[in-house]
């Protein structure tokens, strides 16, 4: 008999969670599971692998922050669905999902943490530690999640740790069409020898995008064959465009917007570079990575995580855009023993970030949850 699952989302659109929930779903095995993937808002990119493995889908449609009527249709949805397990991703499904799970008589809650969510207010942080207690455990990506809640009063032993997962190279250039333009050198028309290095996030405060730039015009000062691109879109990117047109560097940062074809520019990048100033654990981050990329990041928990100093990466205080500028340069003008951490960081989400991996430790947390295991 089957353990049917419902994973709740606030959306499918281009995400960390979003992604994870959609490899999750789709290589979970049929024989064991019975999965449906709920969004309460709207659906988006990755509904599109979840209806090519034929996995159930409903959206609920909510409209507003506060919206009475979206929750009784996840009321209703899981008494027709009627789920062994709810696990809801990100705050508005852990929210609006678990407590709907709770009046539907769901018998199984799992809640899911994704981030050092420091946008969060205190009452925010108090639904999410009523529903903790109402949960059957918690599902982190990171130790570095489970200490900013532990922080905030949530028992840390209700989580239970389970890493982001990624698919091997190949596997993602075969599935991920290029876009015109892919060729980053001549469409961005770089002279012969240009050292090109980039970043991939939303351009909103949490990714420090400023630092980027800042740090991007520093490095130019002392090398004047370095230029950058910025992958991703969001509503600083208006301020951003403006730094850099004050700096006199548009020739040399490029806002690329958002591409479906990330995995395809990464392996033409010479550095990658994630100034954040919190995470989960950065899926762009391992895509650099799993890239062979030398990578300059951070130092945050999510991100120590994965980069071990001078090992498979180089990692910089939070904010310190003359550090960030100071580690790229040394990235660039010692290229072998760039490319020796970028083949170690390559091997290391290899061996440690697998999607089988993920879903071997998810089936088995399910079914324990479930019962039908010991």
């Amino acid at each position: 008999m089957t353990i049917r699952i419902v994973l709740m989302i606030p959306t499918l659109d281009r995400g960390g969670a979003e992604k994870q929930l959609s490899l999750l779903a789709t290589h979970l095995p049929k024989d064991r599971f019975d999965v449906h993937v709920c969004t309460l808002t709207r659906d988006g990119p990755y509904a599109e692998p979840l209806d090519r493995c034929d996995v159930p889908r409903t959206c609920l449609n909510k409209r507003w922050k506060i919206d009475p009527a979206a929750w009784w249709r996840t009321v209703r949805y899981l008494r027709r669905i009627r789920p062994d397990i709810v696990h809801t991703w990100l705050f508005a499904a852990n929210a609006y999902g678990r407590t709907a799970a709770l009046r539907a008589r769901v018998p199984h809650l799992i809640g899911g943490e994704r981030c050092a969510d420091e946008w969060k207010m205190p009452h925010e942080l108090a639904i999410d530690r009523y529903l903790a207690r109402r949960s059957d455990c918690l599902v982190a990506n990171s130790l570095g999640v489970v200490q900013f809640y532990a922080a905030h009063g949530v028992d840390p032993e209700s989580f239970v740790v389970i890493p982001n997962a990624i698919e091997p190279l190949e596997e993602a250039l075969r599935a991920t069409p290029a876009d015109p333009g892919t060729d980053l050198r001549v469409s961005l028309d770089l002279p012969p020898g240009a050292k090109l290095i980039g970043t991939v996030g939303r351009l909103w405060p949490q990714k420090h995008m400023e630092d980027i730039v800042w740090a991007s015009e520093l490095l130019r000062v002392v090398r004047d064959d370095v230029f950058f691109v910025i992958i991703g879109e969001g509503p600083q990117r208006e301020r951003l465009e403006a730094l850099v047109r004050n700096f006199g560097i548009e020739r040399r940062v490029f806002f690329l917007g958002h591409r479906r074809d990330v995995v395809h520019l990464l392996p033409q990048l010479d550095a990658f570079w994630l100034a954040s100033g919190y995470e989960g654990q950065s899926n762009a981050l391992m895509e650099a990575m799993r890239a062979g990329l030398p990578v300059v990041v951070s130092d945050i928990p999510g991100n120590r995580e994965l980069v071990e100093h001078e090992t498979t990466g180089l990692v910089v205080p939070v904010g310190n855009r003359a550090e960030l500028a100071r580690k790229m340069r040394w990235v660039i003008e010692h290229p072998e023993s760039s490319r020796a951490m970028g083949a170690r960081a390559a091997e290391r989400i290899a061996t440690t970030c697998s999607v089988d991996q993920m879903v071997r430790r998810y089936a088995s947390l399910y079914e324990r949850i479930a019962g039908r295991t010991g």
